[in-house]
């Protein structure tokens, strides 16, 4: 059988019976919209984080541009990010009217390079999205010391890092706010779409309530233009009975990496992850870079030998036709080689180490080719 990159179904075994229960919990209650398990489940994640507000959505690109929206960001904005990550970040700005403006990023870590951020500021710069990917968190002591000089906002895409940490703060929680994704691929995921925002700021907790739900406070008496953004309480209940657990499949997350780590120091032909000793890296993805312009050529190898991978991100954002034709005043040359070398190997929280060194065996062998 081939290996996939990521296999829920450990997961979904062990706590079979409890989320039916939660499941069952909600049909039987029947307030399957904003239902009391969304609120529960909206504490117990600001308790988790240490953060005064969180918000439950309907997913995390509605996070990130609720987020913007809350945070006052606006048509003729700019919003500097990396071009290195999923098209919602940059899109959330789009889509308010803004103008993200794209910085490459620090190629050991992936993530948006401070000393570039500063350079891109302009007179209309409203705010920094940086994302923490693959579940490595960005340098936010130098990011938000940037903003606080500079009067920004500073909105973190935590989509991949659900409990990872920044000097022992918890990500999502450093910047004015933080924008969750509960997609069932990440490491605190539901069993269908959902998002959160999160924040210690009272105003803007009050306006992304307003506007997840068609920006009223009060039914039919709508204040602004709003969204229908609400975390479905069924996810909900399911994320209650998952969240728990995700410290404990973090730390299994990064034992799997460590094994990695030994297993392929001495492989040819491959740069293996960065971890900055600041950081709680929580693994969302285990991605290498394959050198010498052999990535391709390698995943074939990978795929032959029954082995999935996947490559997490094939086109920068610069590159993609909704942004081809927007001038781009900096050079983005770390993103782009990043591009033509990642590979993200299988990853999730009870893989085998038999079975990573079955992936091991055969990049090793492709590798030798």
């Amino acid at each position: 059988m081939t290996i996939p990159v990521l296999d829920l179904e450990p997961e979904i075994e062990s706590l079979w019976d409890d989320i039916n229960r939660a499941i069952q919990r909600v049909l039987r209650d029947g307030h399957f919209i904003m239902g009391p398990d969304v609120a529960a489940f909206e504490s117990e994640v600001a308790a988790f984080l240490d953060v005064k507000h969180a918000i439950g959505l309907n997913s995390g690109t509605d996070a990130l541009v609720i987020g913007l929206r809350a945070l006052g960001v606006g048509a003729g904005d700019e919003v500097i990010t990396s071009p290195f990550t999923f098209i919602a970040t940059a899109e959330a700005a789009t889509n308010l009217g803004a103008k993200p403006v794209f910085v490459d990023i620090d190629p050991l870590t992936f993530n948006l390079d401070p000393q570039l951020v500063e350079q891109a500021i302009t007179p209309r710069t409203k705010a920094i999205i940086p994302v923490h990917l693959y579940g490595h968190a960005a340098n936010m002591a130098q990011i938000m010391e940037i903003a606080s000089r500079h009067n920004l906002l500073v909105l973190e895409d935590v989509a991949q890092a659900f409990g990872g940490e920044f000097n022992k703060r918890k990500l999502g929680t450093i910047g004015h706010a933080g924008a969750f994704s509960f997609f069932p691929s990440k490491n605190l995921g539901a069993y269908g779409d959902g998002g959160m925002l999160v924040t210690n700021d009272d105003r803007v907790a009050e306006v992304a309530r307003l506007l997840r739900v068609h920006g009223a406070r009060n039914k039919y008496h709508n204040e602004v233009p709003g969204y229908s953004s609400r975390l479905d309480t069924i996810q909900a209940a399911i994320l209650r009975v998952k969240l728990p657990h995700v410290e404990g499949w973090n730390m299994a997350r990064r034992a799997a990496a460590h094994r990695y780590h030994d297993m392929l120091k001495q492989v040819p032909g491959i740069q293996l992850p960065g971890e900055h000793q600041n950081v709680l890296h929580v693994y969302h993805q285990y991605t290498i870079r394959v050198l010498g312009n052999r990535r391709d050529q390698i995943q074939k190898y990978l795929s032959d030998g029954l082995v999935s991978s996947m490559v997490y991100y094939p086109v920068p954002l610069h590159q993609l036709p909704v942004y081809e034709n927007q001038p781009q005043l900096n050079p983005l040359p770390h993103s782009e080689r990043a591009a033509l070398e990642v590979l993200s190997l299988p990853m999730w929280p009870q893989i085998p180490e038999a079975t990573q060194r079955q992936v091991v065996e055969v990049l090793a062998n492709g590798l030798t080719q």
